[in-house]
């Protein structure tokens, strides 16, 4: 053994590693691969116990008359979806309703919510005196709370008492518009206070893709000849495509799951002509004590907003080949 050590040292070979050396170097390999779960391991358990047991708990909910003052809840298996599709069921009409209602919130509240910080964010962008006061007042509503909102935008726009309404009325406009008691109006007061509310925030997140896009570009750009808009269009629009996803996507899912604006402000009127989706979830599961179908609404609702998101995304993609 000691001649073939001699040899492997004469022709420059390391000798074998110690038995110990390769356990330590197995350990560590081992420990190295474990590392990044381990990390991993405490957004897992909150995700496991916040997000993925809420779902399963509301899936099995779903499937069984939940109804908190009875000692039973049977199994009923697809019969609270399918009284969500079927025309004769209790719930079929006001739930279509609530689903109507969430969708022309959402159908008018996205694109102002789209453009409109886009173009705060753009000015705020620029330097001129002022700016960072600017940046704080224009995202200062978003941090007041929904119940700080919706209160005080409901005796705003009081139709007898409201200070807009009086305003109107000492410049010579009509003086007693309905803009929570009828419709369009109320569509006018929610959609316009969730976007004073919450443009501050998609302003914030475009200021921030916009100090990412290379300040070379705009002066190769200048340097071409190109206008304003064409640097907009070629230079602004395509940095911000990833921003715009995200900013899209999330103001979808937020407008679709609108709940205190018209709670509080429209209290659903006229009737429950602006009543949304959560709200009628919550209606059907706290009010009436059945969470089963209430469960089911939900899951459905958010089968709805899945393929919304993942037709945003694939329209995305599809732009970006």
């Amino acid at each position: 053994m000691a001649d073939v050590i001699e040899v492997g040292a004469a022709r420059g070979d390391a000798p074998p590693p110690a038995a110990g050396t390769a356990r330590r170097g197995a350990s560590a390999r081992r420990t190295g691969r474990l590392t990044p779960y381990l990390f991993l391991a405490p957004y897992l358990v909150l995700f496991g116990v916040f997000g993925l047991l809420p779902i399963l708990l509301g899936v099995w909910l779903s499937v069984h008359q939940w109804d908190f003052q009875l000692p039973n809840r049977p199994f009923v298996g697809l019969d609270n979806y399918q009284e969500l599709f079927s025309s004769d069921s209790a719930v079929y009409g006001d739930w279509w309703q609530s689903v109507r209602a969430t969708a022309i919130f959402t159908v008018f509240s996205v694109p102002l919510l789209v453009a409109v910080p886009l173009g705060l964010a753009l000015l705020l962008n620029r330097s001129f005196p002022g700016r960072t006061f600017f940046r704080a007042v224009y995202f200062a509503p978003y941090v007041l709370g929904v119940a700080v909102i919706g209160l005080l935008w409901r005796f705003l726009l009081d139709a007898n008492l409201g200070l807009v309404n009086r305003l109107l009325g000492a410049v010579g406009l009509p003086s007693d518009t309905p803009w929570v008691t009828d419709v369009p109006w109320a569509w006018v007061s929610l959609v316009g206070v969730t976007v004073w509310w919450t443009s501050g925030f998609n302003a914030v997140i475009y200021l921030a893709g916009l100090q990412d896009i290379p300040a070379e570009l705009y002066e190769a750009a200048k340097v071409d000849g190109a206008s304003a808009w064409e640097r907009f269009r070629h230079v602004t629009l395509p940095g911000l495509r990833p921003v715009l996803l995200f900013v899209i996507t999330t103001t979808v899912l937020a407008s679709a799951n609108v709940f205190g604006q018209s709670f509080l402000i429209t209290q659903g009127a006229p009737g429950t002509e602006t009543r949304t989706v959560v709200w009628f979830i919550v209606e059907e599961g706290l009010r009436d004590n059945d969470a089963g179908r209430a469960a089911a609404m939900s899951i459905v609702f958010a089968l709805m907003l899945a393929v919304v998101s993942i037709a945003n995304f694939r329209l995305f993609r599809y732009r970006e080949d």
